[in-house]
Parts: structure tokens; C-alpha cells; sequence
């Protein structure tokens, strides 16, 4: 591939890829007829989030299980229209992108699945399903063998050649998770989003994998969203984290700072809740309440603060900005100015 040789970027002194600014996602719960008999409701799953992402640069988005990170990666790629915000990549607006403009980004930034076995038409052997986004960007057949074959090559999948006629089925997982990796580079794109790539495979596959992710995205100088619930996994791959709770933002920052002193509760919380390698040694007790609320109706004031072993009285009735805390941003009234907590 072109971009093979090529030394990774120094994402601090590069300019911002991809700038989010003020972005929401809401959906309407109930249908018509709930709407009409006044009992529909909203979720917002994401609740006005702000953050840049530099060239080269390798962030982390953690959190829970509806926490908003699927839903942002989503709206990033624009495969879900933001109800209000700017999404702008390489200094154009994504969300004013159609047919051509938005034929070309799609070529630009890449997703990789979760679930390689729903990621690939198990009617289409390895050759067409690689063979598809050629197809599609208009690279000449004669041209599209040997950057299938190169694709393979860089995600290291052995013999490559003796996989193109075989079909997912015939494939191990880990296998397959690096076919659907290289579908996601055949393009040579900018800008990836890797969708939890490795929580549907073995533990024993998952360094290979992760190791692989690593080194093309250093080779290739790709800028790189990692979604994980996963601390361990986003500490390995991603230099900094930007951690969600419904919906917001709750701390950004350095991935290594955030694992040895996390600021914001939940994110203490999660540190917490990261498994020892020690079977005699116990876990203290997580220092939240247990159990999310209900997103369709989420705490006044700062959504975390029903499970916050902190809260105090500002809490509940205003939402806390994400302030800069030494090198990471914190949206907590801990930090605020005027608690006196720095």
C-alpha cells in the first residue's frame, strides 16, 4: 500500500483531523402514538460533546454500556445524523456532506466492526468482499488483486493468496477480524474507528490482533478512535482517553494520567473496577452507587451525581464544563474554581 514506508505523525505538533463541536444525538422514544398521548420521550445519547483529534493521533472513548461512545463513533462517520452540532474533518463540515463529497469522506474514514462474522456477506469469499470497496471508489479491476493481496499483507495474514477464494465461514475469528481490518484500509484512509474490534474473540487471539492494529496504524500515520468499555485494551492502544457517562464527556486527557491519578469519580470508579492479575489479593469496593440511570430520564444538574460518593449541593442543579485540571479536561464541580479543589 502508499502509505506503507511512511513514518508515524507526531500527533502534539500536529494540526486538529477531526474538530466535534457542541454535538448532540437525540432519539425520540414511543412512536407517533406515544407522541400524540404526550408519553414519548427522549434519549440523548449524546449530550453535547466537544473534543479535537490531531493527525496521528490515537484516542480512546471509554465508558459503560450506553454510555454514547457507539453512538459518537457513529456519528463520525456520519452513519447517524447529529441533531444539532458541527462535525468538521480536515476543514470541512462532514454534516453538510452528500452524494460525492460524502462518497469521497466515506473513503477517507473507515470503520472496523465489532463482530467480524456480521461485518462480511458470508455469501462473498474473501476476494469479493475486499474486492467491494475497490469496486465502489472506482479502482480499475486489473489494479484491485494486488491491493487485496497488499492489504493482507499488512494486517499479516500469512500466504495471503490461499484465503482469497475461501469464504468467512472457513475462517477463525481472528482471522476474519483482520480481513475485515484490512477491508477498512484497502482505501488507505485517514481516519479509522475501531468499534470494540477485539471483544468478540478469543483471549488468546486478542494481543495478535491489537498488536496488528498498532503497527498499522504507526506505519501508516493513521489517526485512530478506539471504542472500548475496556481500560486495559484503550491503555494499550491509545495515547489519550476522552471517558463518557450519557451521553457528556466526563474527563479527557493523556490515557496514562488518567490511569494512574483519575480525577473525575466515575473515571476513579473505572480505574477501580480493572481486574488484579493477583488471585489473593481482593478488590475494595467500587466507591459508586451501583446501577445507571434511566437515560430516558437522567439526574438534573451533573448525570453522575446519584452515583457519586461526592455530590454536594451545586450538584443537582448545575451541569458542570469541562475544565482544563493540568494536562486533562474534568467535568466536575470537585474542580471547579470556586470549591477551591485543584
Amino acid at each position: 500500500m502508499a502509505g506503507a514506508g511512511m513514518r508515524p505523525i507526531d500527533p502534539i505538533a500536529s494540526e486538529p483531523l477531526v474538530s466535534i463541536r457542541d454535538v448532540q444525538l437525540h432519539y425520540r422514544m414511543g412512536g407517533i402514538f406515544s407522541a400524540m398521548r404526550g408519553r414519548s420521550s427522549v434519549v440523548k445519547a449524546v449530550d453535547g460533546v466537544s473534543f479535537e483529534i490531531r493527525r496521528g493521533e490515537s484516542v480512546g472513548l471509554l465508558g459503560e454500556s450506553g454510555c454514547g461512545k457507539t453512538s459518537m463513533g457513529r456519528l463520525l462517520l456520519k452513519l447517524e445524523e447529529a441533531t444539532g452540532g458541527e462535525i468538521v474533518f480536515a476543514g470541512e463540515p462532514v454534516t453538510a456532506l452528500k452524494r460525492a463529497a460524502l462518497k469521497r469522506y466515506r473513503a477517507r474514514a473507515q470503520l472496523i466492526f465489532q463482530n467480524p462474522f456480521d461485518a462480511v456477506n458470508p455469501r462473498f469469499s474473501i476476494r469479493a468482499a475486499l474486492s467491494e470497496p475497490l469496486e465502489n471508489a472506482g479502482i480499475p479491476a486489473a489494479e484491485r488483486e494486488g491491493r487485496i493481496v497488499k492489504a493482507l499483507e499488512l494486517v499479516r495474514l500469512p500466504q495471503p493468496q490461499q484465503f482469497l477464494d475461501r469464504y468467512p465461514h472457513q475462517l477463525s475469528g481472528g482471522q476474519l477480524q483482520r480481513v475485515v481490518m484490512a477491508r477498512a484500509l484497502i482505501l488507505e484512509p485517514d481516519f479509522v474507528v475501531a468499534d470494540e474490534p477485539v471483544s468478540m474473540l478469543d483471549v488468546s487471539v486478542r494481543a495478535g490482533v491489537l498488536n496488528v492494529f498498532r503497527d498499522v496504524r504507526d506505519r501508516l500515520g493513521l489517526t485512530a478512535i478506539y471504542i472500548s468499555h475496556d481500560l486495559a485494551l484503550v491503555r494499550y492502544v491509545c495515547e489519550r482517553t476522552i471517558v463518557m457517562y450519557l451521553g457528556k464527556v466526563m474527563e479527557d486527557g493523556p490515557t496514562e494520567d488518567i490511569v494512574r491519578e483519575p480525577l473525575h469519580p466515575y473515571t476513579q470508579a473505572l480505574v477501580a473496577a480493572v481486574p488484579v492479575p493477583q488471585p489473593d489479593q481482593s478488590h475494595d469496593p467500587l466507591p459508586i452507587g451501583r446501577g445507571a440511570p434511566d437515560p430516558r430520564n437522567p439526574p438534573s444538574g451533573c448525570v453522575f451525581r446519584d452515583r457519586c460518593p461526592y455530590a454536594f449541593e451545586r450538584c443537582p442543579v448545575e451541569v458542570p464544563r469541562l475544565r482544563q485540571v493540568g494536562t486533562r479536561k474534568v467535568a466536575c464541580h470537585l474542580f471547579d474554581d470556586t470549591t477551591g479543589k485543584q
